[in-house]
């Protein structure tokens, strides 16, 4: 079985995942684009069963352009998220896939918001593409 390890920038923070993600996305909507500080944010969706969480983290709930809202924990200390819940989805838990540092993960396979997509932006061909 896959072990992966996700920290914040300084390590006092972490989530270790056993086995594969459930779903990998990215989003384009403005709240991912202002949180991640790109054109998008890339999730990786776990179980909560597969993920142990380590470390102590300050916690942000957001909105999101649906209206939905998840809590996103970060490190208090270098302030990079970790990961969030969903709070229309508790029994998973995303972890944004650059907390990984893992150029080998697997790419996203949903592509949503992408009205809001930055024109120079090409998601893999082979994802499901929501506007």
């Amino acid at each position: 079985m896959t072990t992966r390890l996700a920290s914040c920038t300084c390590g006092q923070l972490t989530a270790q995942v056993s086995g594969e993600p459930v779903r990998i996305s990215i989003c384009h909507c403005l709240n991912c684009q202002r949180r991640s500080g790109g054109p998008f944010a890339q999730k990786a969706r776990f179980l909560r069963e597969q993920v142990r969480l380590d470390g102590r983290s300050t916690e942000f709930v957001l909105a999101g352009d649906s209206g939905a809202r998840a809590r996103f924990h970060f490190c208090p200390q270098c302030g990079a998220t970790v990961w969030y819940e969903p709070e229309a989805l508790p029994e998973y838990i995303m972890i944004p896939v650059g907390a990984f540092a893992d150029p080998g993960f697997p790419a996203p396979t949903v592509s949503v918001y992408e009205e809001r997509m930055h024109g120079w932006v090409v998601p893999p061909p082979d994802a499901d593409h929501y506007p």
